[in-house]
């Protein structure tokens, strides 16, 4: 309990500050908006590489391969290659999962200005790790008290499960985000880690609850699919392309995370690609699709009539824009983006299917964090909390099951592709 309210009032209080920001940023005019973002990834970089001199700078950490086979180590059935989750704020909650109390809460303060710089002026990156995040980072601080350090383990996991249940208003969305999470690190699932997640998804969604909060946006099916021939196809095609253009777009994420070029450099490449997509979306679109996590982008794919090719095409440059915000030294999290990425591509066969637009986005969105954070039952967690009729739910549960599918698919590609090159002679 004590964890978890320090977890959520965390990661309730940064994300509060972050939205009231971002709503500013969003009514100014076109080139301040195309503009802003990069001048929050600037601000990061600062932060992190000139007031913390690079130790706030989050690490790589690249797992060990279980298994070696005759071809090269096999990748995890869950993982990217490299595992992208190691690669954003969820570093560190992966890396101590089990051992909460080696979790670096001191460097959480410089963070979170990273992190309302990056997101609160309009970079393409989300709130969610960042919740998880702070949230660790709370409840590992008050257990670091000697009088309560035998509390310190369940007092982080509480407050990580209590930091995203208060920003998705979904109590066992935070409770089983931390355990996946912590499976990830071989973290077992004793029951003091049960219990303390659960505690802590409870506690976040009462405090969601008791103050009434809208953090995120999250898509309500309100139509079921009209037969179960347009729920399969719906949910095999939505699946696939949702899962596979996110798990690209996490290992691209990851692969920009891993960029050795100068802090200067990364911010200059990075940052003028993010602007150039931005830019795009904006003529295509609108500029609020061009700016924030994707709540705008989902808005203007709700509110819109538009080509089925003029969805991909924002789905596909929101998904390089949060990778170049990554590039570019950025600092936050890709729970969010996969979300509206997921929403926007899946609401690309809503018409040829005869589904309607709200359960296509919402299974879009459902997939998008199955492939793209590769977070399956969290992602079946999602579905079951938001709801709607039992046939849409159905469909949302499927589309889950197919978008993992085809992030393994696509994720052993990427893995695999470049082995099969011709050898010169």
């Amino acid at each position: 309990m004590i964890g978890a309210l320090a977890g959520a009032t965390a990661a309730v209080l940064t994300t509060e500050l972050i939205k009231r920001i971002l709503a500013v940023v969003v009514r100014q005019d076109t080139w301040v908006i195309l503009t802003l973002p990069l001048v929050g990834a600037a601000i990061a970089v600062a932060i992190l590489h000139g007031l913390a001199e690079g130790e706030a700078v989050q690490r790589l950490d690249k797992p060990k391969p279980k298994r070696v086979l005759k071809y090269g180590p096999k990748p995890y059935w869950y993982t990217f290659p490299g595992d992208v989750a190691r690669a954003d704020l969820t570093g560190d909650v992966v890396k101590t999962a089990g051992e909460e109390e080696k979790f670096p809460w001191h460097l959480a303060p410089v963070r979170a200005l990273a992190i309302v710089s990056t997101v609160s002026l309009g970079a393409p990156m989300g709130t969610e790790a960042p919740a998880a995040h702070l949230g660790v980072a709370a409840g590992s601080w008050v257990g670091s008290n000697e009088r309560l350090g035998r509390i310190v383990r369940p007092a982080g996991v509480a407050g990580g499960a209590a930091g995203v249940s208060a920003l998705m208003g979904i109590p066992l969305v935070g409770t089983v985000f931390m355990l996946e999470l912590g499976r990830r690190r071989n973290a077992p699932l004793s029951f003091e880690r049960v219990i303390a997640a659960l505690v802590g998804g409870l506690v976040g969604w009462g405090i969601n609850v008791m103050f009434d909060l809208d953090l995120i946006r999250l898509v309500v099916p309100k139509i079921p699919p009209s037969d179960v021939v347009d729920a399969v196809f719906a949910a095999l095609f939505i699946g696939a392309i949702a899962g596979a253009i996110t798990a690209l777009t996490g290992a691209a994420i990851y692969k920009a995370r891993g960029w050795s070029a100068s802090p200067v450099r990364r911010l200059i490449f990075g940052g003028l690609a993010m602007v150039m997509c931005a830019a795009a979306v904006a003529a295509i679109a609108s500029p609020g699709a061009a700016v924030g996590p994707g709540g705008g982008a989902i808005v203007w794919a709700e509110t819109t009539q538009t080509a089925a090719l003029t969805l991909l095409a924002v789905a596909l440059l929101r998904a390089v824009m949060t990778t170049a915000a990554v590039a570019a030294g950025g600092c936050g999290g890709v729970f969010v983006p996969f979300l509206a990425i997921g929403d926007i591509a899946g609401r690309v066969f809503a018409a040829p299917f005869g589904v309607p637009a709200d359960l296509a986005g919402a299974a879009g969105a459902a997939a998008g964090i199955a492939g793209g954070y590769r977070l399956p039952f969290t992602a079946l967690m999602m579905v079951l909390g938001v709801g709607g009729p039992v046939a849409a739910t159905a469909t949302c549960v499927a589309t889950v099951g197919v978008a993992t599918i085809a992030a393994v698919g696509a994720s052993r590609a990427v893995t695999w592709l470049p082995r099969l090159r011709p050898t010169p002679a």
